[in-house]
């Protein structure tokens, strides 16, 4: 099998960036039939080991999944190629919906348009609990720790990242302890054996570059660390209202390392915090856009930009310049971790077996995740049923009741989600015209 072309990847990048919609196992599957089933570019066996160690990391696994592959492929250059292209795409579509959301979210009939998105969106994420929680809660001491997450966060209100940091340091002890209460979700596979030489890459592949070498190392850290450091001091010296870009700046970097278990799992952190502490946006406006990002290629995690959109345009009085600068630097500072952990540590990860301790401690990661989304769906759901105060009195019918047929239809019946969202912004457009 010859190397693919540098042209070659790059135009299937391109591709992927516009047409990756689904989550992050659309996208996956996605690259799997291209990079794997057509093209044979990539095994089956080292797709299966990129995907493992992009699923321990935070941020979103399937751009990093892509940046793994592109860096496999063509080096440094084709991984940050394949990651950018991933992004760049959603980045400049949100961009647009969110310029139009703030000028005409106002019009009446888009208004009524999200209004019949808000429910959908309440079921979307009731879905992501039921899958996710499907797949962590293995073991009543799962459940456990996914009911201690929710109670630290909904009712002592304990920031996301304590809650992963206190998981993590108790499957430690426990381990220690009482191993016998740590069962990993993860089965044991075996390694497939089948002729593997009609791919490039694959697990006989010999590449020299793999490997912890400290030269390499702390001249991507250092570098990583350069990128990070280059916009504040242009937001310093140049850009008014600094105390605003560096609030901006370190909120995000610090989402970044805490996107365990995907973007359900952080936007209850990054809700609490943008609404309730900086006031960058209202918690319907984060209903909104949730949706705008269920309905867009790329990661869901770019839901996030949207929020630094918003975060931008509030703050200086209405500026869409603002609120574009806010949008590129929350993208930047969201997903430049990304490239530091693959990058980094692809060639060393190249070098090694499967960990089961760090599989062990993900588990429980995950389990956490599930109280946690529990929460995001309380904290939404309520804004959206209950638009002005939780009581059976201000009990929004109509909501609910499209919330349980969304619920119905996706689940029981399902209907695609990006068809789904469409036909609730008809509903939400036709209950506005039979009103009036």
């Amino acid at each position: 099998m010859e190397k693919p072309t540098f042209t070659e990847a790059l135009k299937f990048w391109i591709k992927l960036g516009f047409i990756s919609f689904g989550g992050p196992a659309g996208q996956i599957a996605i690259m799997h039939e291209f990079l794997v089933e057509k093209k044979k570019w990539i095994s089956d066996s080292k797709f299966l080991h990129a995907l493992n160690y992009c699923m321990v990391l935070p941020g979103p696994e399937a751009q990093q999944l892509a940046i793994y592959i592109g860096w496999m492929l063509h080096g440094t250059r084709g991984g940050i190629v394949a990651g950018i292209l991933f992004v760049l795409p959603s980045m400049f579509i949100l961009l647009g919906l969110s310029a139009i959301y703030v000028s005409f979210g106002n019009l009446p009939w888009i208004y009524a348009m999200f209004n019949g998105l808000k429910p959908a969106v309440i079921a979307i994420v009731i879905l992501a609990l039921i899958k996710i929680g499907k797949k962590s809660l293995v073991s009543p001491f799962h459940y456990f720790i996914a009911f201690a997450a929710f109670v630290c966060i909904f009712f002592l209100n304990i920031s996301f990242p304590l809650i992963i940091i206190g998981a993590i340091i108790i499957t430690i002890i426990i381990r220690k302890i009482f191993p016998a209460l740590i069962q990993s979700s993860i089965k044991n596979t075996v390694e497939n054996d089948k002729d593997e030489t009609d791919y490039y890459i694959n697990k006989h592949t010999i590449t020299s570059d793999i490997g912890f070498k400290p030269l390499r190392f702390w001249k991507q850290v250092g570098f990583g660390i350069l990128f990070w450091i280059m916009p504040v001091i242009v937001f310093y010296m140049y850009i008014n209202d600094f105390e605003f870009w560096k609030n901006l700046t370190l909120f995000f970097t610090q989402a970044a390392f805490v996107t365990f278990g995907g973007a359900y799992a952080v936007l209850p952190y990054v809700a609490q915090v943008s609404v309730e502490k900086f006031n960058w946006l209202t918690e319907l406006q984060m209903v909104d856009g949730l949706a705008l990002g269920e309905t867009t290629p790329g990661p869901l995690i770019m839901v996030l930009v949207f929020v630094g959109f918003m975060a931008g345009y509030n703050h200086f009085d209405s500026s869409l310049a603002m609120g574009t600068l806010a949008l590129v630097t929350t993208t930047f500072y969201t997903f430049l971790p990304c490239f530091l952990f693959i990058l980094v540590g692809a060639p060393i990860i190249e070098r090694t077996q499967e960990n089961k301790t760090i599989k062990e401690i993900l588990a429980i990661v995950t389990a956490a995740v599930v109280g946690v989304i529990i929460n995001l769906t309380i904290y939404l759901g309520s804004a959206v049923i209950f638009p002005t105060n939780i009581s059976f009195a201000e009990l929004d019918y109509i909501a609910l009741s499209w919330t349980v047929i969304s619920f119905i239809a996706m689940y029981r019946f399902k209907i695609n989600m990006i068809t789904w969202i469409g036909v609730s912004a008809i509903f939400g457009l036709v209950y506005y015209l039979l009103e009036k």
